[in-house]
């Protein structure tokens, strides 16, 4: 289902933005010299749009740098007085709310964890009533959109319409080079939903470590995301928390460099008529796919009987296995990704024994 949310484009509540929006900043506020001066070679490149600090670092377990606390607010007024950047920081619950919006803080966003809790964000938004603030909500840790677009909604009909969502990944089920895996297709998703709705993305939580901060910003432009949020520290390796994922200033400029930034439309007048032709032939292959998809589903119903009058399982996971290793191999031939193949024939199996089963329990 496809949703509307009344919001602002970020162009109205930063009118001087001419790139994708930029956000940059250490991950905690650890001293004054160390916000001030990181602040200070942050504004000295005019991409930067707005400076982000953690002042409360609600931690996994107890015991670790937890955040400065309440005097970081007085560290981030600083920096919008000494280099004129917008500030943003996060709120985990409505006494952080109101500590931020009564110092004037620019920009509050809710961290994935309290997203995941519908009575955390409402709580939150109680506290936003009223005001015009920015609010960047990111995705909750586990791959949900519809919990995703709830505290969306939450905060949208708190009457905040400077609202923009945070891709920062999500927790990782297995191995992976990410700190929190990047499920694109996830994001998809809520821009289908959520179609006016502007989405920046985290990099540096996704990634964990620098090494992957380019790919993964990259890949956020490529998909059409409207900015980045990256983490950058004076020092990072005398960062208090996420030392490995953060950037020294002159770092980021130089990962911003190499970025393209790709855009919704091609100045070139040919584009267009050369994109429908290139679409109307992946038009023509979807309904051939369809159609060879529901003359399978016959043939799959037709076993689903045959096993029934022969009393016999809808599941057979030998001949599950047979099938997988042979279809991955013939993708192969086929120049297809290994874990596509692997993922369509999953879903065409499980479709076909959920068939099978409901015909026997005819």
């Amino acid at each position: 289902m496809v949703a509307e949310l009344n919001i602002n484009p970020i162009k109205e509540w930063l009118p001087h933005i001419n790139n994708p929006l930029l956000i940059a900043g250490p991950c905690s506020l650890e001293t004054e010299e160390q916000v001030l001066s990181t602040a200070k070679l942050l504004a000295a490149d005019h991409r930067v749009f707005i400076y982000r600090g953690g002042v409360w670092k609600p931690r996994t377990r107890p015991g670790s740098f937890e955040g400065v606390g309440s005097i970081g607010l007085k560290w981030l007024q600083m920096v919008k007085q000494e280099t004129g950047l917008l500030v943003g920081t996060e709120v985990a619950n409505a006494q952080h709310t109101e500590e931020a919006l009564n110092a004037g803080i620019d920009v509050l966003w809710i961290g994935a964890r309290s997203t995941a809790s519908p009575f955390v964000v409402q709580e939150i938004a109680d506290v936003l009533k009223g005001t015009n603030a920015i609010v960047m909500v990111k995705n909750p840790v586990n791959p949900d959109v519809q919990l995703w677009v709830g505290a969306l909604e939450r905060v949208n009909q708190a009457g905040i319409k400077n609202l923009v969502a945070i891709h920062r990944g999500f927790t990782p089920f297995s191995d992976t080079p990410y700190r929190n895996y990047p499920n694109w297709k996830t994001v998809i998703e809520l821009k289908r939903v959520l179609p006016n709705l502007p989405i920046i993305c985290d990099p540096s939580h996704i990634a964990g470590k620098r090494e992957l901060l380019y790919e993964i910003s990259q890949k956020a432009f490529d998909m059409g995301m409207d900015g980045l949020m990256i983490e950058s520290h004076i020092d990072p390796s005398c960062a208090l928390s996420d030392k490995e994922q953060q950037l020294k200033p002159e770092d980021l400029r130089k990962l911003l460099d190499r970025l393209v930034i790709r855009h919704e439309n091609a100045d070139n007048p040919g584009f267009e008529n050369q994109l429908d032709l290139l679409r109307s032939r992946i038009d023509a292959l979807d309904k051939e796919l369809l159609e060879v998809l529901s003359s399978r589903v016959e043939i799959v119903k037709e076993i689903g009987r045959y096993k029934k009058e022969n009393n016999v399982t809808a599941l057979q996971i030998n001949r599950w296995a047979q099938l997988m290793d042979n279809r991955v191999k013939m993708g192969k031939e086929m120049n297809l990704n290994e874990t596509f193949t692997k993922i369509l024939f999953q879903l065409i199996h499980e479709d076909s024994v959920r068939m099978q089963t409901e015909i026997m329990d005819e």
